[in-house]
């Protein structure tokens, strides 16, 4: 991208940083590039922003030093979590849970797993691997349970549910993925930063985990001990992760304290009015 100069750039970004960004990797692991080329871009691009928003406090000291960011930095929240806290969020919720016909008196689990930058055979080419045996969850889950797919778009053309049907649903194209948080009574993810927008809503999370020395060690690298913030089990088994959920009233509990914890340090910006304070600060700024 190449703006004008008299052109105001603003970064939204996309989520609390977990994995290293930017000039804080090591190494990169992407078709089509070397780790020296892509720190090269990535500090071409950043010097194109004017201003970036952050979430917390916590992301805005790794975005100023990952992305060697010198324009002005917005500490706002998020603007995409204000439907987290919309007043009529449940109403919301009702009408996209018919817009996607999902099945009424059903709990609903949402698997939003990361993307992982050596799933490739070749630029352009991607492997995919389904670790989660649907088979097995919907034996075991399908009385009370359907979930929602939400895979990377490199990989999601691959999803086949047709064995499945009525129970998994493919929604990696569905538009604002905020919304498929207010449908979904829980969440299983990984490494991606949606818990950190999830862990809004209060509802448990789990952690499918089952490469995680590989993903903390080789791929990317984390900026905190994972497993000791997280507010949920890290598991490694498919079994593991439908065991925990057949017992979730109970199982969550032991996570309580952490999840308070975790909101107060990631979660204490948004309240629903990021966007007008985004807007109030661009304003204010562009008149100084």
């Amino acid at each position: 991208l190449k703006k004008r100069r008299e052109t105001m750039y603003l970064q939204t970004w996309h989520g609390t940083p977990l994995k290293r960004l930017g000039l804080d990797m090591d190494e990169v692991h992407m078709p089509g590039t070397n780790t020296e080329q892509y720190k090269k871009n990535f500090s071409a691009q950043a010097k194109e922003w004017n201003y970036l928003l952050s979430p917390n406090l916590y992301s805005s000291a790794i975005f100023k030093r990952a992305f060697d960011f010198r324009g002005l930095l917005l500490e706002t929240g998020y603007p995409r979590n204000d439907l987290l806290y919309a007043p009529d969020r449940q109403q919301q919720a009702e009408q996209i849970k018919q817009s996607l016909r999902l099945p009424p008196g059903k709990k609903v689990i949402l698997y939003a797993p990361t993307w992982r930058d050596d799933e490739f055979v070749k630029k352009g080419q991607y492997r995919f691997n389904l670790k989660l045996d649907l088979e097995q969850m919907q034996s075991r889950l399908g009385d009370d349970y359907i979930v929602l797919l939400r895979m990377h778009y490199l990989i999601a053309e691959h999803l086949d549910l047709t064995a499945f049907d009525g129970f998994a649903y493919d929604v990696s194209a569905y538009g604002d993925i905020a919304e498929l948080y207010l449908i979904s009574d829980l969440l299983i993810t990984d490494y991606s930063s949606v818990f950190f927008d999830y862990a809004h809503l209060n509802r448990p999370m789990l952690f499918f985990t089952y490469d995680l020395e590989k993903y903390a060690s080789v791929l990317r690298g984390f900026y905190f001990d994972f497993e000791a913030v997280v507010p949920g089990p890290l598991l490694k088994e498919s079994d593991q992760v439908i065991d925990y959920i057949e017992d979730i009233a109970t199982q969550s509990k032991q996570y309580e304290e952490k999840y308070t914890a975790f909101q107060e340090r990631f979660c204490s910006l948004d309240d629903g009015k990021a966007s007008q304070r985004v807007v109030d600060g661009l304003f204010r700024a562009e008149i100084k």
